[in-house]
């Protein structure tokens, strides 16, 4: 008796792996045309290989040793790092497309519920927190291209609008709206000045963000202490994913130094759905949010 073959499926999702090589390609600031002389590729292959075109395993291992990953996590069999925040923007923006729902926690505003206005400030902080030490600064390229992700993700969500439920804890946006929308302390008074201003326009917004409450957007102010580290879980039809982040956009950024995860363990994205349960049980929400917001922004001159 012949027995018929059967239709092999491969376990590996080769278009995410694809995004995951872009990912760390952008964050380790490299061209493709980079990636493709060490390889000894032409840059098409390099393309292909980040739509998700079957690669050689051996030339994954190289590719990993390239990127300075491992092939586990380029696999996404385990843990995404990222040292790079300009890899893990990259890696967020590919995520978001790709996700129905998202629970967010950034500090002190999760950048997607920003006004227009924000990005333009944010170039400034980050040049503003550049190291002043000869070659130690953020490269301006760097600061330009995770500014264009940014400004990417924003545009996306606009415009497909998926659902965030987004928590901001109180007494971050206190001291965000004394700091002000600066890079570093001792900055002129009239700039300083300025900045505190943004700030506190971004305030603004977000209090009547809580008045309209517009259908895709839940927000919840959120007066306790908040987890150090700032995360995202991204939710789609087949994937449940968090990332955890230490950079921060707000006032004194840092895309610098820190190492962000990307992961997909159920035991990882269940306990930060609790935690996120547990903290909006007891959120202000809605026009009483929007008050406390007012408040804070009347007591705070």
């Amino acid at each position: 008796m012949k027995l018929e073959a059967r239709a092999f499926k491969s376990s590996i999702d080769y278009a995410s792996l694809g995004d995951r090589l872009r990912a760390y390609r952008i964050g380790a600031s490299l061209q493709a045309e980079d990636v493709a002389e060490q390889l000894g590729v032409s840059r098409a292959v390099v393309y292909r290989m980040e739509k998700g075109e079957i690669v050689k395993i051996e030339t994954l291992e190289r590719l990993a040793q390239l990127l300075e990953t491992s092939l586990a996590s380029l696999l996404g069999v385990e843990v995404e790092y990222y040292a790079s925040a300009l890899g893990l923007f990259e890696r967020m923006r590919q995520l978001e497309e790709s996700s129905e729902r998202i629970l967010a926690h950034f500090e002190p505003i999760s950048v997607l519920l920003t006004s227009d206005d924000y990005l333009g400030y944010l170039r400034e902080m980050l040049l503003e927190a550049s190291p002043r030490t000869a070659g130690k600064g953020v490269k301006l390229a760097d600061v330009d291209q995770m500014l264009q992700i940014m400004q990417e993700r924003k545009a996306f969500f606009e415009r497909r609008k998926p659902h965030i439920v987004s928590l901001i804890g109180l007494r971050e946006l206190e001291r965000f709206v004394q700091t002000g929308l600066v890079g570093r302390v001792g900055l002129p008074e009239a700039i300083r000045r300025e900045r505190v201003q943004a700030a506190r326009r971004e305030v603004g917004r977000i209090a009547d963000l809580l008045d309209s409450e517009p259908i895709h957007v839940q927000i919840g102010l959120i007066d306790d202490a908040m987890p150090a580290s700032t995360f995202q879980l991204f939710s789609g039809p087949r994937h449940a994913v968090l990332a955890v982040s230490p950079f921060r956009l707000g006032e004194l950024p840092n895309v610098r130094n820190g190492i962000a995860t990307i992961t997909a363990s159920p035991e990882a994205v269940r306990m930060h759905e609790d935690m996120v349960g547990r903290l909006w049980k007891s959120a202000y929400k809605g026009a009483n949010g929007a008050q406390v917001l007012r408040r804070l922004l009347a007591h705070i001159h």
